[in-house]
């Protein structure tokens, strides 16, 4: 059966390829997608993930939008990477399907408490605002969802900052709450992500065989190529956020290890620092783990795949 899942995002270049990546796969049944304010405003990457859902012909999949900005923190966004709309690139589809009502919060605990337990898995993919804030609402959820596979973090460096990734260092508060509840979590962050490079092969690949979704992609990917370039240094651009479904997906896309992880909230040069204890063996009882290694031609043809189930209509409608 496939593995019912809420994409929680702030499309963003990457969170859009992984919302293809959902829609696309057999394997995948995305309920529905909630939004937060993160690589840009709340107001512009909840219209981009109606409008990459419209991209996709997937125009009955929920879109709910969440919190605004941080707990505690004043909002940052990441313009300097994913352009004023947070979508450049590309000419956006205006969506047809209106924005859902209520709360993203709301929706997620309902949707939740309304379904089997363990049947639903949590897919962060921006800041953890939203899931903390649920969490915090309705303490039962933890208990019901199946696993939570986030993208976030890094054991060793950051981007954000020297030893902090974006998603985390913006509402580290938000993290710690999600790190420290006893459900399963599986952080997918720098030490995979940065692995995921979309080269100039891959992306002609994707250009070729996807159909005009293909191009869109393409042209996703041309802009954050040079976004990366420079900004960050990076010759191919990383596409983090994906690195979470396929996980869902194919459990051998990734390498992983269990291991104690907490957040650093002080201020200083180490906020938002995701700190993963890998001293001694692993234990096995551990309800957190993370991601260290990724299988490169098995999580693109993943990507290919789906973005061409897409483009011959066999995706999520």
């Amino acid at each position: 059966m496939a593995e019912k899942i809420i994409l929680d995002s702030d499309p963003g270049h990457d969170d859009a390829v992984a919302i293809l990546l959902a829609v696309g796969s057999p394997e995948i049944d995305l309920l529905g997608v909630t939004t937060v304010g993160g690589n840009q405003s709340l107001d512009k990457v909840t219209y981009n993930a109606r409008a990459v859902l419209e991209e996709a012909g997937a125009t009955s999949i929920p879109v709910h939008a969440g919190c605004d900005r941080p707990i505690l923190r004043p909002m940052e966004n990441a313009a300097s990477i994913h352009g004023q709309t947070g979508l450049d690139g590309v000419d956006l589809p205006k969506p047809t399907r209106p924005l859902d009502e209520g709360h993203a919060v709301n929706w997620l605990i309902d949707t939740i408490m309304s379904n089997d337990p363990k049947t639903i898995t949590l897919v962060p993919t921006g800041p953890l605002t939203n899931i903390a804030m649920a969490v915090r609402m309705e303490p039962r959820i933890v208990d019901r969802v199946k696993r939570v596979v986030l993208m976030g973090g890094a054991v060793h460096d950051g981007n954000w900052s020297p030893c902090a990734e974006f998603n985390v260092k913006i509402d580290p508060e938000a993290a710690k709450i999600v790190f420290n509840e006893p459900w399963d979590v599986t952080m997918v962050g720098l030490d995979v992500t940065h692995k995921a490079l979309c080269t100039p092969e891959v992306q002609k690949r994707i250009e070729n065989t996807g159909g005009e979704l293909g191009v869109f992609v393409s042209h996703l990917m041309d802009f954050f190529r040079k976004s990366y370039q420079d900004n960050q240094d990076f010759v191919d651009p990383p596409v983090h956020d994906p690195c979470t479904v396929a996980y869902i997906i194919d459990p051998q896309v990734l390498t992983t290890r269990r291991c104690t992880v907490d957040v650093q909230c002080g201020e200083g040069p180490a906020l938002g620092m995701t700190v993963a204890d890998l001293r001694g063996p692993e234990d096995p009882t551990c309800h957190t783990q993370v991601g260290l290694g990724l299988d490169f031609d098995r999580f693109w043809d993943l990507i290919a795949d789906a973005i061409q189930n897409i483009a011959d209509g066999k995706g999520q409608h």
